[in-house]
Formats: structure tokens, sequence, C-alpha cells
């Protein structure tokens, strides 16, 4: 495993759990009183109490963050191994690989709910989004020798796939964000 992509685990896969674990908090308060309302509430689009509140937000009948706090900590455990100079065997990365195909499969499935069907922006779930992208990214150029062509453009398609989630979320909240100039 490179160091790029150790530190990469490490600082990724820390923003994330962190994120996972300030939305777990903040839905157990959510669950101990009904009327709380989430520090990362802030206008009608940016309010993770919407998104918490959603179908979405427990779709395997458990909420979403506990998900990310066991994978992200997988991830920051391999990060710091990494940093250490552990290098996986074949099998974890694959694993990897695997793990954060799944995430990031998920992420989008939950990209597209916010922005078509709950209409509402969770903070800690968009630090997930931003760091879920480049872990799986990474991970698959670092795992799969066919994708190795693309290791000359790896920042450009990140960049692009970046571009392309602004202009789905601009063009989703199009309304409020002009409505902030009026």
């Amino acid at each position: 495993m490179s160091r790029a992509l150790a530190w990469l685990y490490t600082v990724g896969g820390g923003l994330g759990l962190a994120a996972a674990i300030a939305l777990t908090l903040e839905k157990i308060a959510k669950l101990g009183d009904p009327t709380y309302v989430p520090i990362c509430s802030l206008n009608p689009v940016i309010s993770c109490g919407s998104v918490m509140d959603s179908a979405q937000a427990g779709v395997f009948g458990f909420p979403n963050p506990l998900i990310g706090i066991a994978a992200f900590a997988v991830v920051v455990t391999t990060g710091v191994a990494g940093l250490a100079g552990f290098d996986p065997p074949r099998w974890y990365r694959v694993g990897l690989a695997v793990g954060t195909t799944f995430g990031v499969v998920f992420v989008h499935w939950l990209i597209a709910s916010s922005l078509y069907d709950i209409h509402a922006l969770c903070p800690y779930c968009l630090v997930v989004w931003i760091v879920m992208i480049p872990l799986f990214w990474y991970t698959a150029l670092d795992t799969w020798p066919v994708l190795a062509p693309l290791r000359t453009v790896h920042s450009a398609v990140l960049a692009l796939w970046y571009v392309v989630i602004v202009i789905l979320v601009l063009i989703a909240f199009w309304d409020y964000w002009t409505s902030l100039f009026n």
C-alpha cells in the first residue's frame, strides 16, 4: 500500500467516521426527544433532521450512520496500519474494493434521494459523500490492474465527479440558492 493511500484511508476514513458518529449522536438525541432540532439543521435545505427522519435514513432497518461507524473504522485502521508498514494481502484489498464499491453506490443512491425525494442536504452526509468518492476511486485504482490506464487522469476523473455532483445540487435547490441573493 502506498503512503498516499494509507494517508487517504486515515484522514478520509477519520472524517467519515467523525461524521457518522456525529450523525448517530444527533439521531440518538432525536430519538430521546422528538422535538429536538439537530445542530446540523440550519434552514429548509441544510437540514439533517429532514434527512434523518426519512425512510432512506434507515433503509436496512437501523440508522445508516451505524454502517458508517463500522466501515470507516475499518478504513481508518487500515490506513494507520498502512502508515506503520502493513501491506495488505490481495484478498484484503479486494475486500476493501468491494466495501468501497458498496459504499459509493449507496452514497450515490442517498445523493439522489436527498436531491429528488427528501429535498434536503445533511452536512454530515455531505462529508461522507465527499470522502467516500476518493476512498472508492483510489481503492479501485490500487486493486484492479485493468484500471491502470486511468491513473494518468485520476485527478481529472475525481474533479469531474465532484463537479457533476455540485451541479446536481445547484440545480436541485436552484430556487433556494437564488432566493438568498434576492
